[in-house]
């Protein structure tokens, strides 16, 4: 599954804020509710709307993002 099929950018959907598609729950929430504490069963629970496969594969995403040397290393540069 691809980035863009799991959020959306859009100036209608909460001024472009990334939400999960087909929803208006802003994608920074998951990562709330996990910093919290909060199972993603839980954020399941309390998101009814998302897609239990969105949140799976953003998390699969975010997690081989990171787990890549060479993609860290690029992240940071172009924030340099």
């Amino acid at each position: 599954m691809k980035i863009k099929d799991i959020i959306t950018i859009d100036p209608e959907i909460l001024g472009g804020t990334p939400v999960f598609t087909g929803t208006r729950v802003p994608v920074w929430s998951l990562f709330v509710h996990l910093e919290k504490g909060v199972s993603l069963e839980e954020f399941l629970d309390d998101f009814p709307t998302v897609k239990p496969e969105y949140a799976v594969a953003l998390l699969e995403i975010v997690q081989q993002t990171f787990s890549s040397e060479k993609t860290i290393r690029q992240l940071y540069e172009s924030a340099a």
